[in-house]
């Protein structure tokens, strides 16, 4: 099972970094997302490939039409949350708000339930368990954003699973799509996107692709823009990272896509015999009364 998706940001949406951290600062960069989404849409019509994009809830206050033109293609539609803000460093209140409004402005756009989220930069980590209950206390019953191993952004080391499994919380339970793993000198990374896949050889990933049964992919519509602005307070490391295998990177997605059978995640979801896979339990108990009280506080407020 190999699992195409897209998250739907723009380039200078770059976390951990102070000039790029607030929305009022967003508006004095230039917009480059159409003509980036128009890429991805040519490979993807070219060979009929369906796929998942996880969109801002920011996008639809200026490309309302790129979430509207994904949905009216036949693309499933997940959030990525509305700000594109490190989970461990929001508070619960916090998350669940940018949260909620990511939700309202998907479905306000394309009329259709939010059912699957996935966390900037994959910035879950373990102490951030009760993300799982405000998932499920708003109607996520999908969720992709564990990297089971160290990170920059997040990463849970001790999740235990590369596969599709069942997380139970104190509310309930929630599918998870975790991200698939392979290993590089001793370090484990994400092939199948972001930076990696841009900087390792087409060879090197079609080897870690054949290799295994389950593959959860993740691409930025910026991953594929040669022309893509590096801002200059960088450190030298994020310049590489945002700068390295830019050319060569839509080629290489191609290429992806003709030698393997990618499906989206929806398709995923019927293909998983759910109530045969692992149950790994993450209760917050500590938060669970104060996420309780958040959400009734929430509903009233809605209401």
């Amino acid at each position: 099972m190999k699992i195409l998706t897209f998250d739907v940001e723009e380039w200078f949406h770059i976390l951990d970094h102070e000039s790029t951290r607030e929305e009022e600062k967003w508006a004095s960069f230039d917009y480059r997302l159409d003509k980036n989404i128009d890429k991805v849409l040519e490979i993807l019509d070219r060979n009929n490939q369906k796929a998942t994009f996880f969109c801002l809830g920011w996008l639809t206050k200026n490309h309302a039409h790129i979430v509207k033109r994904l949905d009216d293609l036949g693309y499933e539609i997940a959030t990525h949350s509305n700000l594109h803000q490190l989970v461990y460093e929001q508070k619960i209140k916090e998350f669940e708000e940018d949260l909620v409004t990511s939700i309202n402005r998907l479905q306000d756009v394309t009329g259709k339930k939010i059912r699957a989220y996935r966390a900037p930069g994959f910035s879950l980590r373990e102490e951030n368990r009760w993300v799982f209950d405000i998932l499920l206390n708003n109607g996520i019953e999908i969720d992709c954003s564990i990297f089971p191993a160290k990170r920059d952004h997040g990463g849970f080391e001790r999740f235990g699973a590369e596969k599709p499994v069942r997380i139970a919380a104190n509310n309930g339970i929630i599918k998870e799509f975790p991200m698939s793993l392979d290993e590089v000198l001793m370090k484990k990374i994400v092939f199948a996107g972001g930076g990696y896949f841009r900087l390792l050889p087409y060879s090197v990933i079609r080897y870690f692709m054949q290799k295994t049964e389950y593959s959860m992919s993740y691409f930025h519509p910026h991953d594929f823009d040669d022309g893509r602005p590096i801002l200059h307070d960088l450190p030298l490391r994020k310049k590489f990272k945002a700068s390295v295998g830019l050319k060569g990177a839509l080629c290489k997605l191609e290429k992806l896509i003709q030698d393997f059978e990618f499906i989206d995640l929806a398709e995923a979801d019927r293909r998983v015999q759910w109530d045969q896979t692992e149950i790994i339990a993450l209760p917050e108990r500590r938060c669970c009364e104060r996420i309780d009280r958040q959400a009734e506080q929430m509903r009233t407020k809605i209401v």
